[in-house]
């Protein structure tokens, strides 16, 4: 038997990048001598072994044969015939169809180095269409390298994106590949692949219908709601690391998608509209309540964030008890962060200070600045209590916050 080191972990160390995960092809083996040796199955559809010390995945070299639709409908054979190469053919891209020996000589059959040097991402084989994952795939490699997808690769995956297998993929899977892609990056371009193959109008019509719908000049100076969506994007990738966050940027405008014609480029009540999209978006792919929680938050207030200095002390004392951000102060921090990147998401606003971040936190501090136990004391319960620190709330922000200022 021999073994070799494969895939991610490769095309991560010969890109410089740390390596998280270590995966081995076994060639030469059979399921009884790797458990004889200690190794522990753990593959339902396909031997896979965990190394009885270090715990590392090890899987028989294998091939496969299409016999369904969607990510699961595939069956997969084994056997001490089968080949590294028999084994590589089947990945998705050449930079991931590469292998390495015990001595660390590169084994690399389809060109994946060359297509890592260029920045490409190209399919290994035809069999790549058989998979409709792949087209999610190809587009996170995108967020994640900043890669560009080879003509012959974008074309096979425009025609899976004419198919129904692409709507058999389970929401599980496509909110994996999703978050996997928020954490890219250049997230932005997880979009703009998804949206050249097609697959974003299937997946996320949502998003994919914002880009020509026009908004105020004055205010939008890049007048397209998609670019603009795509600039929030990626100014939350420049401000955060967290997925939430990015995935709220992401989402933010939905509601401009449903303004009717007769009323652009003005979209008076997106917050609201955009509310309903957002909630329904992550109810069918299943999306955390984190991720949700924040999405809704940032679709719902973020308008509210931009026009804080506009607002009375009694109306930001409301907004504040409305987000919840006395109890659940480190969600309001990524809401300030999604609500910058979205006032910095515009042609000409890129680096321009967004101070209403720094007095809404302001608000949020001093309103939050009162002993209740003395109130307690006083013999205040239920809804006296609630009026009580409102009260007192806003007065704190009243001493340190003028409208206008």
């Amino acid at each position: 038997m021999k073994i070799y080191k494969v895939g991610g972990a490769v095309r991560d160390q010969m890109l410089g990048l740390p390596v998280k995960d270590t995966d081995w092809v076994v060639v030469g083996s059979t399921p009884e001598e790797m458990a004889a040796l200690g190794f522990k199955p753990v593959g339902r559809n396909f031997p896979v072994f965990l190394h009885p010390e270090t715990h590392e995945e090890y899987a028989l070299a294998r091939t496969e044969r299409k016999t369904g639709m969607g990510y699961k409908g595939f069956e997969f054979f084994t056997s001490p015939a089968t080949s590294l190469e028999d084994d590589l053919k089947r990945r998705d891209l050449t930079i991931n169809a590469m292998a390495m020996d015990a001595d660390g000589r590169l084994i690399d059959p389809f060109n994946g180095e060359a297509d890592l040097r260029q920045g490409l991402l190209r399919h290994v084989s035809p069999a790549f269409a058989e998979d409709p994952l792949r087209v999610l795939r190809v587009a996170r490699f995108a967020s994640r390298f900043g890669f560009k997808v080879a003509p012959g690769t974008m074309d096979l995956m425009k025609q899976l994106c004419t198919r129904e297998e692409l709507l058999s993929l389970t929401p599980e899977r496509v909110w994996t590949e999703i978050e996997k892609a928020l954490q890219g990056k250049y997230p932005g371009r997880f979009v703009l692949v998804m949206r050249a193959c097609g697959a974003l109008a299937i997946l996320f019509p949502e998003i994919n219908c914002l880009f020509g719908i026009p908004q105020p000049k004055e205010y939008h100076p890049e007048i397209d709601t998609g670019l603009h969506t795509l600039m929030v994007l990626n100014q939350a990738a420049r401000l955060s690391d967290d997925p939430e966050v990015r995935f709220a940027a992401l989402v933010h405008d939905l509601g401009k998608g449903e303004t009717p014609p007769a009323q652009w480029p003005s979209h008076r009540g997106h917050e609201e509209r955009g509310v309903r999209l957002v909630e329904a978006l992550c109810n069918r792919y299943s999306v955390p309540n984190a991720f949700r929680d924040l999405a809704v938050m940032v679709c719902r207030h973020h308008l509210d964030c931009h026009r804080v200095n506009e607002m009375k002390p009694e109306t930001i004392v409301k907004k504040l008890e409305q987000m919840d951000v006395f109890r659940r102060p480190e969600r309001f921090e990524k809401f300030l962060l999604a609500c910058e990147a979205d006032a910095r998401g515009r042609s000409g606003f890129e680096f321009r200070d967004y101070p209403q971040a720094g007095l809404l936190r302001e608000a949020r501090r001093v309103a939050a600045d009162l002993d209740t136990r003395t109130l307690a004391a006083q013999g205040l319960k239920g809804q006296a209590m609630a009026r009580e620190i409102r009260k007192h709330r806003i007065e704190n922000v009243s001493k340190v916050f003028k409208p206008g200022q």
